[in-house]
């Protein structure tokens, strides 16, 4: 089976979190896998596994860490696929840490860095999956459709609210 999106997490305590990203991608049918490998923990793990994913045929990396985040960093140093960060809160700094270590890497080593937490995952999961529609049609079409059903909501929720003069 050929997994087209990779999430890997620093540790299990951020599952609940990028559960949120998973369940995004299954709704739209993308094939994903879901591990947890650390860049400081695990860094033999980590190598093994981007390469193997990436024989696999995945063709995007979404990485969650906090605190230090260098799992998208490291992860970005073992491929030329898109990855995207998504910071974790916690720590000392609740996230701000993670944040900036995502966010701040050297020149010609890109990491698409989203917010943290759970708006993040899901934002992840959706910039994923506009990299991967560039190629897929039928996945660009439930995208526009996601964005019309979105903007019809917007409507909705409004017109049971509103109130005009």
């Amino acid at each position: 089976m050929k997994f087209v999106s990779i999430i890997i997490m620093g540790s299990k305590s951020d599952y609940e979190v990028m559960k949120e990203c998973a369940n995004t991608l299954e709704k739209f049918g993308v094939l994903h896998e879901l591990v947890i490998s650390s860049a400081h923990r695990s860094p033999e793990r980590t190598h093994d596994y981007v390469k193997g994913a990436e024989e696999r045929g995945s063709r995007v990396f979404i990485c969650a860490a906090g605190m230090a985040a260098h799992l998208a960093g490291a992860v970005a140093a073992l491929t030329t696929k898109p990855v995207i960060g998504v910071p974790m809160k916690g720590g000392a700094m609740d996230g701000m840490d993670a944040m900036l270590s995502t966010v701040q890497m050297p020149s010609g080593m890109p990491v698409a860095t989203v917010a943290l937490g759970k708006a993040g995952a899901v934002n992840a999961a959706y910039l994923a999956m506009q990299m991967l529609s560039l190629d897929d049609k039928d996945l660009m079409v439930k995208l526009q459709e996601d964005r019309i059903l979105k903007s019809k909501k917007v409507e909705s929720d409004s017109a049971d609210i509103e109130v005009r003069l």
